[in-house]
């Protein structure tokens, strides 16, 4: 009897589970947007990496791989795919691999790096071209036939 009690109850939890969270339509973008926590100074810095560049922050290099979002339309989520060293200003050429992984906006705590001095985590990845376009672009309002309205 508690078998097929705990069975049944497994099944449920999955199937909510399962059409509780639809897959989510991600599309590429250029540019992470990043914070970095030096814990000693407790400043927050948040700088912007295109895809394919590195960044330093502190000792650590950091090299985004790939940026993901979701359309406006959707449930807002980004995803980026990082890899961070600790390079330190010894003078040796030492590298220590940190992380090498994907870490999303919603969730810095699902897969985080870990290190005694500095925290990393995504905010966002942008599209400067798209966004530039949707908050009215007078280049692409132009194109259309259409003067373009003056800027104030």
């Amino acid at each position: 009897m508690k078998r097929s009690f705990a069975i049944a109850a497994i099944c449920s939890t999955c199937a909510m589970i399962g059409t509780g969270f639809a897959a989510l339509d991600y599309r590429p973008a250029t540019v992470a947007q990043l914070q970095g926590l030096d814990k000693i100074t407790a400043r927050i810095s948040t700088f912007e990496v295109p895809v394919g560049q590195v960044a330093k922050f502190g000792t650590l290099s950091i090299r985004v791989d790939a940026c993901y979002r979701t359309p406006p339309e959707e449930m807002p989520e980004s995803a980026t795919f990082l890899d961070v060293a600790d390079v330190p200003d010894d003078g040796r050429a030492t590298r220590e691999q940190l992380f090498s992984g994907w870490m999303f906006a919603s969730s810095p705590g699902l897969s985080g790096l870990e290190h005694p001095v500095y925290d990393v985590w995504l905010k966002e990845c942008l599209n400067p071209e798209e966004d530039a376009d949707s908050n009215g672009n007078t280049e692409a309002q132009a194109g259309q036939g259409q003067p373009a309205p003056e800027q104030p």
